[in-house]
């Protein structure tokens, strides 16, 4: 009796086996007749005119859609069987599950040289070893992890080497695990849901995370190759005595013209040193001597057939330098003779491969609008590529495409595309490399933008490709982690992600950010291969090109992550990878995921140097971050509901917040203070609650602080609940010292806690302040600088020598043997933390001019002082009609918070809107920028 198996088996043999295969809940006779049913799905759904609506539908015809797809896995347009999918493996959520899980806070080292991440390129991607870390903490086998901006697919690689990690890794990580007191992790594999609105990006992601022959896919890479060898070998031969060798690579430099005597100038020729093999930054004219650089030269160009068009057209001017070859097992170089210049002419008069796309550049920003390249006479992809290198690859993708078996063929794909950039006129000819001399010349293009060089590496296909066969199927799928069919994909807009509520258990996702990269211009390449591009019209990025500011870029996210809020169980976690150095992207990605209503529970810093991650302790975003948020429970917004602008609404979400709070990070002897526990940062998510579901708020920052204090347990300035500090108790006598966070002064706000920080630990001076504080002073460009003095009167007391010390002064006292012999002499009965009443001199002259913490009924006095003036001054900007540069944002962030507690959002508004330059600051503060965008949603304006 033949034994039933399952898709999820299939592959791992290595062999293709035509068993009957389960799929969905459904069996079929084998996996072709999988296939095809799914198959025939697709080409109906793909007939409905309402289908090919849905926001971000690929630009395609079908039948190249159905060619890269494969069903009901992957599909190369929005997946109609991802609800399927989600009902066949999730779990419905259950309300009375118990499911208690602290952010993850712990430091993260994974480098990116494994062999997996490597195995293809993409412009961003998160080590999968790095994420597997979170969704061990976050979910148990079986459970739906999603990430809606795939990239090239490495969340899944992570969700599904939990079932078969690295030995090494694992013992890594459960020996972490031991060290940081945790339970072990529940080793297994867990669902994906991927999604990407890049055709490039999901079929990279399909490839990495769907199983396929991998000895079948070794066997027809080398069938490929070889029968390439016996149609084009010819074409890279050249001479080597009366031998024969292989060209590894051809040079190709750009020609000039001198700017005073006209004559040619080939580029490297003249400009690279063959001793040091660096390209001068000066030379000389080889015909009139004159003293020459890059920018004085005349780019010349000439005139050639196109072999599409037939006509005409204007390219730049290259002339083969070098040749790099072998012959047997010896690289040799040499100056390109006649019978390679021979070769190079004959291959140009061949056809044009059908293969290779022919269709024209769009108007993007990549290429500057098309102009950068049509200066270099590139208005059709392909003219990115030399004559040898079309015929080579259009020859490739024919043999890969004509493969029938659907895996197999795109996994030959998956191979054969990784040669397209670096086979094009965008590879640079590299001499040095890492301040050495360089030995490879393969993918050596500027990543991230459309670059020509003026010296190009023309590489042959054996050359780019031979070695990443070895990687690929003796590295990187070997052991092929993805033996199951553990995932599913999706192309199309994180925005519309069409399936069930409350569905998916945990979100780990690196989106885009603002305008670092241009995924789908960046993508264009290679999609116009496959035939099947990227609708960027729902793209979330800034793009000036297609008119995408960084409203427009907070609207687009916003959309995805009320997407995501939408199917994430509630009182489940969202992981989110950000990389950018703009303030106003930090800020806009923080507005939209508080606007889609998650709470951000810890945020931290990847120590790239480090390879670690810490805590954010200042606004100024230097480096890449990890936010962690999630979505309250039910019953939180419930009560919220009733409570809101109460005094209980407030506490109810602080007693919430606390549970979602890391309770104890500490390593090698120290314990972090958390930011997210300390009294400030617990007020601003309390804030930004009741904020983002229209709420007012009802206290003030010290009526607040002083209610932590009375309701909540602080240890080391952080607030517990009361069944957590025995926890955190215990694990805090296991270190040695506490570790402050390092905070950085940028305006008055971020002045005020680094004050406190430090005169809570000791009273201080002016004079003994400021040093310290102007070393840590990195003030932002568009806010007043408020001086020290008045930061410390408005918010802080000073003694001037009365005739009672206070306690906070006291204290400090206390810690010198003098000051405290001395104290017990006036004072023997004195209890720790009282004030005392003397005019000694000692004392006195010790204290004096010191600032110190009030406590909080002073605090409160000092508060309604301070918020007074600061109204004044925000009145102020709301009447001025001239045009102010800097503004101080303490004061419009009290006259937005008053305005907001009276409802009068349109004071909000109109301020913004008055001064140009304060609309930009807006963007760059988060507070601000809350405040604003909700005034504007209340007001129904865009």
């Amino acid at each position: 009796m033949t034994e039933q198996r399952t898709q999820n088996e299939l592959f791992s043999s290595g062999d293709l086996i035509s068993s009957p295969v389960e799929c969905l809940g459904m069996t079929f006779a084998s996996d072709s007749d999988r296939r095809n049913y799914f198959l025939d799905k697709l080409r109906e759904k793909l007939q409905d005119p309402d289908f090919r609506k849905i926001e971000g539908f690929p630009i395609g015809n079908n039948e190249d859609i159905l060619a890269l797809s494969d069903p009901p896995y992957y599909t190369a347009c929005p997946n109609p069987f991802l609800e399927d999918f989600i009902q066949h493996y999730g779990k419905p959520y259950d309300q009375t599950e118990r499911y208690e899980v602290e952010p993850f806070a712990f430091d993260v080292s994974e480098g990116k040289t494994d062999s997996i991440f490597t195995a293809h390129s993409y412009h961003t991607k998160v080590p999968h070893k790095a994420i597997m870390r979170y969704i061990l903490h976050y979910t148990k086998p079986g459970d739906l992890v999603l990430d809606g901006f795939s990239g090239s697919g490495m969340t899944g690689v992570a969700a599904q080497m939990c079932d078969r990690p690295d030995p090494d890794l694992k013992y890594a990580i459960e020996s972490e695990y031991l060290a940081d007191g945790l339970a072990q992790p529940q080793w297994g594999a867990r669902k994906a849901v991927l999604n990407d609105l890049g055709i490039a990006a999901t079929f990279i992601t399909a490839n990495y995370n769907l199983p396929f022959d991998v000895k079948a896919f070794e066997r027809e890479a080398k069938r490929i190759l070889k029968e390439l060898e016996d149609e084009c070998g010819w074409m890279y031969e050249t001479l080597h005595g009366d031998a024969k060798g292989r060209i590894n690579y051809t040079v190709w430099s750009q020609v000039f013209s001198c700017p005073e005597c006209s004559g040619e100038v080939v580029f490297l020729d003249e400009a690279l040193d063959a001793e040091t093999k660096r390209v001068r930054d000066s030379f000389a004219c080889p015909h009139c001597a004159a003293e020459l650089t890059k920018s004085k030269l005349v780019r010349l160009f000439e005139t050639v057939l196109d072999p599409v068009t037939q006509s005409s057209m204007q390219t730049i001017k290259r002339k083969p330098v070098l040749i790099n070859y072998t012959v047997g097992k010896n690289k040799y170089e040499k100056v390109p003779d006649a019978y390679d210049l021979e070769i190079i002419e004959r291959v140009s008069t061949l056809p044009l491969p059908v293969n290779v796309p022919i269709e024209e550049i769009p108007f993007m920003h990549m290429t500057h609008q098309r102009a950068r390249m049509e200066a270099f006479g590139i208005t059709y992809v392909h003219h990115f590529f030399l004559p040898r290198a079309a015929q080579a690859l259009g020859t490739m993708w024919a043999k890969a495409k004509a493969i029938s078996d659907t895996r197999l063929r795109d996994m030959l794909l998956f191979f054969v595309e990784q040669a397209v950039w670096g086979m094009s006129t965008l590879n640079r000819y590299k001499t040095i490399m890492h301040g050495r001399t360089s030995s490879s010349n393969v993918n050596q293009y500027l990543s991230g933008v459309y670059y020509v060089p003026s010296q190009h590496s023309e590489v042959s296909p054996w050359y780019n490709l031979s070695n990443r066969l070895e990687r690929l199927s003796g590295k990187a799928f070997a052991q092929q982690f993805a033996q199951k069919n553990n995932a599913i994909i999706n192309t199309g807009t994180a925005a519309n992600l069409r399936f069930l509520d409350n569905s998916i258990d945990y979100i780990f996702t690196d989106p885009p950010f603002g305008e670092n990269i241009y995924y789908a211009d960046l993508n264009f390449l290679v999609e116009s291969w496959h035939r099947v591009k990227t609708n960027a019209q729902p793209e979330a990025i800034v793009d000036k090109a297609k008119n995408k500011d960084l409203e427009d870029y907070q609207r687009l996210m916003y959309q995805c992550l009320a997407e995501y809020y939408r199917v994430l169980k509630p009182n489940r976690w969202m992981t989110v990878v950000f990389h950018n150095s703009h303030n106003a992207v930090w800020n806009a990605i923080q507005e939209a995921m508080l606007s889609a209503g998650f709470v951000i529970a810890n945020v931290r810093t990847l120590d790239k140097q480090q390879g670690s991650y810490r805590q954010v302790t200042s606004t100024a975003v230097k480096q890449d971050l990890v936010i962690t948020a999630y979505k309250p429970n039910g019953g939180i917004e419930e009560r919220f509901e009733l409570e809101k602008g109460t005094e209980s609404g407030v506490w109810d979400f602080v007693q919430t917040h606390l549970q979602h709070l890391p309770v104890f990070v500490g390593k090698h002897g120290q314990v972090e203070v958390l930011a997210e526990r300390m009294n400030y940062l617990l007020f601003d998510r309390m804030v930004a609650f009741h904020i983002q579901r229209g709420a007012t708020i009802p206290m003030s920052a010290i009526e607040f602080y002083a209610g932590l204090e009375q309701r909540f347990v602080k240890r080391d300035d952080m607030y517990f609940l009361q069944e957590q500090v025995n926890e955190y108790d215990r694990k805090r006598l296991s270190v040695r010292e506490v570790l402050q966070l390092e905070l950085l002064v940028t305006d008055e706000e971020s002045a005020k806690q680094w004050l406190r920080q430090q005169l809570t630990k000791r009273p201080q001076t002016i004079q003994e302040i400021h040093p310290n504080f102007t070393k840590d002073m990195v003030w932002v460009k568009y806010e007043k600088n408020t001086e020290l003095r008045q930061i410390l009167d408005e918010n802080f007391i000073c003694y001037k020598g009365e005739a009672i010390i206070p306690k906070q002064i006291v204290s400090w006292l206390r810690q010198s043997a003098i000051y405290r012999e001395r104290i017990l002499q006036i004072a023997p009965d004195l209890a720790n933390g009282n004030a005392i009443e003397t005019d000694d001199p000692l004392l006195v002259d010790a204290a004096r001019d010191r600032y110190y913490v009030p406590d909080l009924n002073q605090q409160i006095d000092l508060d309604k002082l301070r918020e007074k003036s600061l109204l004044k001054e925000f009145e102020e900007y709301r009447q001025s009609t001239q045009k102010l540069k800097i503004f101080r944002l303490e004061a419009i962030r009290a006259g937005f918070k008053k305005a907001w507690s009276e409802k009068n959002f349109r004071t909000i508004v109109d301020v913004a809107r008055k001064h140009s330059s304060l609309e930009k600051i807006i963007q760059e503060d988060e507070k601000l920028l809350m405040f604003y965008d909700n005034a504007l949603t209340r007001l129904g304006e865009d």
